[in-house]
């Protein structure tokens, strides 16, 4: 029996392309997993976003989350797909559980730095009161 998990699809795709063709687009690619038996639950379309840096000479790319069930070999071989396609312009596949353990680490880090961060003035006021008693 082979074994299927839960997967998180993240794609970027040419910012060039009608946002209203997004979804026909990934279905393409996605029969790749409902082929193999696998489920799509969720396809979320972000729409047009800034890119934090350049790729393939664009600033902006549509974004979309996909979220489906299926064998690791039928999710590889989607990610291989969308890999050779000039339309997708970045692709990221992770199982559930990875997205959800990276969402929790980021939140942590930014819990962190706020903390350093509220804490940065009083070890300065700290400082200071050190310096004016010497």
């Amino acid at each position: 029996m082979t074994h299927t998990h839960q997967y998180e699809l993240m794609v970027i795709i040419n910012p060039e392309i009608d946002e209203r063709q997004v979804p026909t687009t990934l279905d393409k690619f996605l029969a790749v997993i409902t082929n193999d038996g696998g489920s799509i639950d969720s396809v979320d379309v972000w729409g047009k976003r800034r890119l934090a840096y350049e790729i393939q000479k664009k600033n902006e790319g549509i974004y979309a989350v996909v979220n489906f069930t299926s064998t690791s070999d039928a999710a590889q071989e989607l990610d291989r797909q969308l890999k050779l396609n000039e339309q997708i312009m970045r692709t990221k596949v992770l199982r559930a559980e990875e997205a959800i353990a990276m969402v929790a680490s980021e939140a942590k880090r930014s819990e962190e730095k706020a903390a350093r961060k509220a804490a940065a003035p009083a070890r300065a006021r700290r400082t200071e009161t050190a310096d004016a008693k010497a």
